[in-house]
């Protein structure tokens, strides 16, 4: 017990320095050159502060919802060894369904077009 009160006192303490540090010695000194956007050499042809499209975190977000979706059913073949696979693979059948529903009703939205 003590160890691990040691790490953890040690470790805020190493955070709370280097924090600090990292105020005290930046230098903030920005020019024009500095604030201004790089494109590979080119001069800028606008602003780079110009937001995204919706529909990409619209996308993304998507991307990463299955890309979970896959991380919560990748030991889904091991459930077949546990005393009561039905249990998880009834789970993992709802987490399926749900997701599909949803996909589909996107779909139906016309959430998933990228022209107008």
């Amino acid at each position: 017990m003590n160890m691990i009160l040691f790490m953890i006192t040690l470790s805020l303490t190493l955070s709370i320095i280097l924090t600090a540090l990292n105020f005290w010695l930046a230098q903030m000194n920005p020019d024009a050159e500095k604030l201004s956007p790089y494109e590979c050499g080119f001069d800028p042809l606008g602003s780079a502060r110009l937001p995204f499209s919706i529909r990409f975190f619209l996308v993304a977000i998507l991307f990463l919802l299955f890309d979970l979706e896959i991380a919560l059913l990748l030991p889904l073949p091991w459930a077949v060894q546990l005393q009561d696979p039905a249990t998880t693979l009834s789970w993992a059948t709802a987490l399926i369904l749900l997701l599909t529903l949803g996909l589909i009703y996107e779909w139906a939205q016309g959430g998933l077009e990228w022209a107008e």
